[in-house]
């Protein structure tokens, strides 16, 4: 008899439980993936819909030797700006409002549609309110895709899909956590919800790349394949996605569900935690209320970063939309190491809030070396955009994810899994209303030069780092660190 490939000696090694968990985690990092691989085109092709159009001055200097009249000149100068440079609308010298205009459109819809996905979300079924969500998103994405190949030259419309577009995108964060959340214990959640949180900077990346292939040729596929993308992932979720261990149940009679293991699982922490460690008052929701100001000023840096960084590099380094665009994704390759490493750390100290402040804090020095990148070499450039990359989407992964799950699924709750849907859209919805801020406010400060955006930024860090300082010295002056479980969020 032959002996067992060393494969499948691995396969059956695990047994149905951990394949189910493993299925969700890979299902969920995939779904949100998709979710922001469709909202970064709109990022890449900024740099077409307005291009340098400086060379159109020499038009009436070409035109004087032929003798053509003022108004000839003017006719041909607007002719060539609109067929060979911008894209209308957003060929007039306010461009940049108007691209930060439709950024805002979308995020503040996102804010405000996040306060009430979460109470939806909590009341239908998951998987349902996913997929109509996910299809939802895919035509939204496509319509701005179209707007290209039907030539439309409307503000309006485009803010339309943008608005439309934010709302249904809302169904996805509050969804996946709660299913990420009902499916691992809390023991090593920051180093493991590090991991799987990286599915936001590779969404971004893959965005990045995808709407860069198209950009120069034909940027409405830059909306249009994203597009696809995401209602096809959304039949995917409908097809596979597993809200909560129970929901198994009655597809076993061996007596061995799932379900009856799986929620009291839980992995051992370093040197013996299981679960996380805060410091607050007893009987008050202040840890929610601080770290959800928190993710509004962190949230603002990373989302502005997210919608105008290839913009940026475009004017500064003087590259291509393309080049702007696949440089811009080491920042999201920062991102993907910074959220693993403030796991990682704030399960071995215990500590969320510490571990989130000192990277606020390294932040703003970088984000000042950041601004001088016109003025360095490729290489450290690539360095510098890694290293900000992880310190600024560090403390915004480590808030969305572990510290939002671990409130979520606080004993207060009553065994209520589907309530951290509420906890987690209260905490990123708070974060969002920073996000819709930022790209605004870059939109009206790079008018006057992009310095005026980075110090909007470095104070932003600041403010972040301001709003935690009383959690932080409960923690370090704690000598004893008490479970998350013990922190009441009654409400009052």
């Amino acid at each position: 008899m032959a002996p067992v490939p060393p494969g499948i000696r691995l396969l059956v090694s695990f047994n149905r439980d951990q394949w189910y968990r493993a299925l969700t985690f890979i299902l969920t990092f995939l779904l949100y993936t998709s979710f922001h691989l469709s909202r970064k085109p709109i990022s890449i092709v900024k740099s077409e819909l307005h291009r340098n159009c400086s060379h159109v001055s020499e038009l009436p200097t070409i035109g004087s030797s032929s003798g053509r009249s003022d108004s000839q000149k003017l006719l041909l100068q607007a002719l060539h700006t609109e067929m060979d440079c911008s894209w209308k609308p957003f060929d007039k010298s306010n461009y940049k409002q108007l691209l930060g205009a439709m950024d805002y459109s979308f995020l503040c819809a996102y804010a405000v549609g996040m306060y009430l996905s979460g109470i939806i979300g909590e009341r239908l079924p998951i998987r349902l309110y996913l997929t109509v969500g996910m299809l939802a998103s895919g035509l939204f994405t496509c319509l701005f895709g179209l707007g290209y190949i039907y030539n439309i030259h409307s503000l309006g419309f485009y803010v339309f899909v943008q608005v439309a577009n934010g709302l249904v995108q809302t169904t996805g964060w509050p969804s996946v956590v709660t299913c990420i959340g009902n499916w691992f214990g809390k023991g090593r959640r920051g180093f493991i919800m590090g991991i799987w949180n990286s599915h936001t900077s590779v969404g971004n990346i893959l965005g990045s790349l995808i709407a860069g292939y198209w950009v120069s040729s034909n940027w409405g596929l830059s909306f249009i394949i994203p597009g696809l993308i995401i209602a096809v992932m959304g039949v995917v979720c409908f097809l596979f996605l597993i809200e909560h261990p129970n929901d198994l149940k009655n597809l076993y009679n061996d007596g061995c569900s799932p379900g009856k293991s799986v929620p009291t699982k839980t992995w051992n922490g370093v040197r013996g935690h299981t679960e996380m460690y805060l410091h607050y008052k007893d009987k008050k929701n202040q840890g929610v209320i601080e770290f959800s100001l928190c993710l509004l000023f962190a949230k603002l840096v990373s989302y502005t970063f997210l919608f105008w960084l290839p913009l940026y590099i475009t004017k500064a380094a003087h590259l291509d939309a393309k080049k702007a665009g696949d440089l811009s994704t080491l920042f999201d390759v920062g991102g993907i190491i910074g959220g693993i490493f403030a796991g990682v750390i704030s399960d071995k100290l215990g500590k969320r809030a510490t571990t989130c402040a000192v990277m606020l804090l390294l932040a703003a020095p970088t984000l000042y070396g950041f601004s001088m990148i016109s003025e360095l070499g490729l290489g450290p450039t690539i360095g510098v955009l890694l290293v900000c990359g992880g310190l600024v989407n560090g403390p915004y992964a480590l808030i969305t994810t572990a510290v939002s799950a671990d409130l979520g699924t606080h004993k207060s709750l009553k065994g209520n899994a589907r309530a951290l849907s509420t906890v987690t859209a209260i905490i990123d919805g708070t974060g969002s209303v920073g996000a819709a801020i930022g790209p605004l406010l870059a939109g009206v400060l790079s008018a006057g030069g992009w310095d005026q955006v980075f110090y909007m930024l470095m104070t932003a860090d600041f403010f972040a780092l301001l709003l935690l300082l009383r959690l932080v010295t409960k923690e370090l002056r704690s000598t004893k660190s008490r479970p998350i479980s013990s922190v009441q969020l009654k409400e009052h």
